[in-house]
């Protein structure tokens, strides 16, 4: 296994092997599909080519930030409208905070992992 030099972004996500190792691109896709819906991880173009794999999911995972954001943000309006304890609402909306961040967190890694993919290397 050849030895790399590559700087990683403290984003790397940790399911994938470093850029220039043994089997690291399989590594990403693997990763990358399970960020996406299972319909899309399957069709052949994103499974032949994991440089657009790599922009679906980010396409995704902005997507999925918007909606924890939206939830979160009409969430002290909506919520009390369904009835439900207060409780209830304030635990909901750590929540929907919560996700946002980690959304956050993954929408960095899958850019890393994209720019390694299309070789414009990881570090930052």
């Amino acid at each position: 296994m050849p030895l790399t030099s590559t700087r990683i972004s403290p984003d790397w996500p940790c399911q994938v092997k470093t850029p220039g190792s043994y089997d690291w691109e399989r590594s990403a896709a693997k990763w990358l599909r399970e960020l996406i819906p299972a319909r899309y991880a399957s069709y052949p173009v994103l499974i032949r080519h994991p440089v657009l794999l790599a922009r679906h999911a980010q396409i995704q995972v902005q997507q999925e930030i918007r909606v924890a954001r939206t939830a979160l943000q009409t969430a002290r309006a909506e919520l009390p409208v369904l009835g439900l304890p207060e409780s209830v609402i304030e635990h909901t909306i750590k929540l929907y905070a919560a996700e946002v961040l980690q959304l956050q967190h993954i929408a960095r890694s899958v850019r890393a992992v994209s720019e390694a993919l299309a070789g414009r290397g990881t570090g930052r």
